[in-house]
């Protein structure tokens, strides 16, 4: 276990410097003590305890899936588990609800992380990845990403621990090199397809598994434009998927979400679309330039157009989520950790 750094020098309300317990603790710390206060802990360093007790240490499992991710992340990720703890979640389900308590009452007041709930956003998300009615999970993405990456090794190591019937979880992009690096460096299974224009038919040219082991079930295809990409999506029957919010949002995500939740309509489909985020501030990618100056603000409003569920923030920065009000971890490798904090909680139980 890594002890926590107590040494992050912030300014509190009255201007002086004080050494936190975490990033943005002087705005966060009020909402934080009310939570505790109904789980019956004295203080979030005894939520902390609550979990070593139980053999879970939350530090390792936050930065095994994000290294980068801040110290109120795994902060967030012990109180979250504390609960679980403290509420005898015996299922991995239930934990992950659970856990999207704690990680709400770490979104700042007043920010866009807390208006749209994404703390409770994320733990009913894992808990749909954890029950077996949900058969597919689709990291959807500009491109393929690192981040997409981490959230997909999370799921894969830990999810089917506690499922019945294994899940299937597909990285889904624009551009096939892309998703053949990608596969490479992480030991997936790059799938590469042609998509037949003129009949729609997509078709399966071969399959390269980098490993053999747990990383190899990940699936990763690259798309050359939006219908080839909503033709993965039908082949693999999604259930679940959450959009990339950066790169390419005009030209492949967002246009795959929505292109396929009118599918999902039309054929009876059952599809559960989460928007990753979006927000203020980023400075534009060249893909986004179409976008004009609104950048995150346009891919935040096109996901409001198919998103079931609308988070806040970078699906991989950390300090962007953190901006948004929430954790400075990445909304898609918070996937990763809030479905394998929520196994280690079952498991502890």
């Amino acid at each position: 276990m890594r002890l926590l750094s107590t040494s992050i020098p912030e300014m509190n309300r009255k201007g002086a410097v004080v050494m936190a317990l975490f990033e943005g603790y002087d705005r966060r710390i009020d909402k934080i003590n009310l939570t505790l206060k109904e789980y019956g802990f004295d203080s979030i360093e005894s939520a902390q305890a609550c979990c070593l007790e139980k053999g879970i240490d939350v530090d390792a499992i936050v930065r095994g899936v994000q290294p980068i991710a801040f110290d109120n992340a795994v902060w967030a990720y012990t109180l979250g588990a504390a609960i679980a703890l403290k509420k005898g979640c015996k299922d991995a389900a239930s934990a992950a609800e659970a856990i999207g308590e704690g990680l709400q009452a770490f979104c700042i007041p007043g920010s866009v992380a807390e208006n749209r709930s994404v703390g409770l956003g994320h733990g009913n998300l894992a808990a749909m990845l954890l029950r077996d009615e949900t058969k597919c999970f689709c990291f959807l993405a500009g491109h393929e990403s690192f981040a997409a990456a981490e959230g997909a090794i999370g799921i894969a190591r830990t999810a089917n621990k506690v499922r019945k019937e294994p899940l299937r979880v597909i990285l889904n992009g624009l551009g096939k090199d892309a998703a053949y690096i990608i596969s490479r460096v992480n030991g997936f299974t790059y799938v590469e397809t042609d998509y037949d224009f003129a009949t729609g038919e997509l078709n399966i040219v071969r399959e390269i598994a980098f490993s053999d082991g747990e990383k190899a079930a990940v699936r990763v295809y690259g798309a050359n434009d939006v219908q080839e990409g909503v033709a993965i999506m039908i082949k693999e029957g999604v259930d679940v998927s959450i959009t990339g919010n950066s790169t390419n949002p005009t030209r492949f995500q967002h246009l795959v979400a929505g292109t396929y939740k009118k599918w999902s309509y039309e054929n009876d489909v059952k599809y559960f679309s989460v928007a990753s985020g979006g927000g203020t501030g980023r400075t534009l990618h060249p893909d986004n330039m179409g976008a004009g100056p609104a950048s995150y603000g346009l891919t935040d409003s096109m996901g409001r157009m198919h998103g079931d569920a609308q988070f806040a923030g970078s699906s991989s920065v950390p300090a962007h989520v953190e901006m948004m009000g929430l954790i400075g971890m990445g909304n898609n490798p918070m996937v990763g950790a809030t479905v394998a904090c929520a196994v280690a909680v079952a498991e502890a139980l």
